[in-house]
């Protein structure tokens, strides 16, 4: 209905519009009442929404130029054990069981021994990702071609979307080289930088560590970064017409290992270390790749909430707020069968078995802001109310 009465609305306003700036310039009437048509025929010039609608003169697309961002898809996080249903007020409770029992071949012994098996309980608390509040005017609502706030929405979901996959992608890459993480150095030839390149053999010593740690190869999963792309693909013509994918502009499967490229990789250190998520890599550090064995690791989402307040319960600034907030985690179960292949600058000793800090989370966090908070309060009592009666 509002449509409509907007189409015979700004027709009738252009009809007459034409008609009495035909009769100023000395044209017929006619001439003028027919303009009317051209919007019609031209299509709309005006923002969606606006009153009079093929009136004014300006052209809007209504097509919104957007961020470029090439981290807003995970696919290598297919697969990998989800948890969401067992989070419970953003915290995961994993099982953490000791070795399998052991084995008798040909016994002849009895009884047979008894063996006990032990089981731990992993409480693991979901990262908290919240995105800073953004504003929506009604000035903007009624004047901009496209829907901002639809827009504005999006744009949140997106920069959750490639923090959180950009903090999986890290948390999936080991901190350093152990036997049961490996951590394997470039080999190839050096680039203008002095980085060394990535070569089939890095990838294929890395399988070799995979088979050391009798990683089961249905699951094995290898996650390349840019640098390492361009590598392969820089190699050799053979290598690329066995596995590149000349329609999707991807690699193929290679050594066992389910392949993806991803451009959010972690950092890592000349001497093979990761760099920790909050800091800022060194002009020296350079993205690695990573890789997994899928059913060793775990994910789970927790809640999500928008909070949003209404222009009309801001009068003096007539505008509406809106920002999210959502909880989520990826993680190895346990601190083995995943790897890393880190550029090497041919000179730089590796350094192995490094202690792997901790890392708080947000429910650890927030217990720990209760406490202080508490133990502030204790510490500086809320002084006497001169207003409040005295006991007898």
């Amino acid at each position: 209905m509002n449509s409509i009465l907007k189409f015979v609305c700004g027709t009738l306003f252009n009809v007459l519009m034409g008609v009495v700036l035909a009769s100023i310039v000395g044209f017929d009437p006619a001439y003028g009442a027919a303009t009317a048509a051209v919007p019609l025929v031209l299509g709309k010039f005006m923002p969606a929404g606006a009153a009079f609608e093929g009136v004014y003169t300006e052209v809007w697309t209504g097509e919104l130029i957007k961020r470029l961002n090439a981290g807003l898809k995970a696919d290598w996080l297919n697969g990998i054990p989800d948890y969401s249903a067992k989070v419970d007020n953003e915290v995961i409770h994993l099982i953490d069981v000791g070795g399998d029992p052991d084995v008798l071949v040909n016994n002849t012994t009895y009884p047979i021994p008894v063996q006990d098996l032990t089981e731990s309980d992993m409480p693991v608390g979901l990262d908290k990702f919240q995105t800073k509040a953004t504003r929506v005017t009604d000035d903007q609502l009624y004047a901009l071609s496209f829907d901002k706030y639809s827009a504005d929405v999006e744009r949140h979901g997106n920069a959750i979307l490639t923090v959180k996959y950009k903090k999986a992608a890290h948390a999936l890459a080991p901190y350093s080289h152990t036997d049961k993480t490996p951590v394997i150095a470039t080999s190839g030839a050096a680039d203008e930088s002095g980085r060394k390149k990535l070569t089939v053999k890095d990838i294929i010593a890395l399988k070799r560590a995979y088979d050391n740690m009798e990683a089961p190869e249905d699951g094995r999963v290898l996650v390349l970064c840019p640098d390492h792309v361009n590598d392969l693909l820089e190699a050799d013509q053979s290598f690329k017409d066995k596995y590149y994918n000349y329609t999707s502009g991807k690699l193929l499967n290679m050594f066992g290992f389910e392949v993806y490229t991803y451009v959010n990789c972690p950092y890592y250190t000349k001497a093979g270390v990761k760099v920790p998520y909050n800091a800022t890599p060194a002009a020296t550090d350079l993205k690695g790749s990573f890789s997994f064995y899928r059913p060793r690791m775990f994910k789970a989402q927790g809640s999500t909430k928008m909070y949003y307040s209404e222009a009309r319960t801001n009068p003096t600034t007539q505008e509406s707020l809106v920002n999210f907030r959502h909880h989520y985690i990826v993680l190895p179960k346990k601190l083995e069968a995943f790897g890393a292949i880190y550029s090497w600058d041919g000179a730089t000793a590796q350094s192995k078995d490094q202690a792997v800090p901790a890392e708080k989370r947000w429910a650890q966090v927030r217990r720990e802001a209760a406490a202080a908070a508490a133990n502030a309060a204790a510490d500086n009592p809320a002084p006497d109310d001169p207003n409040s009666e005295l006991e007898a």
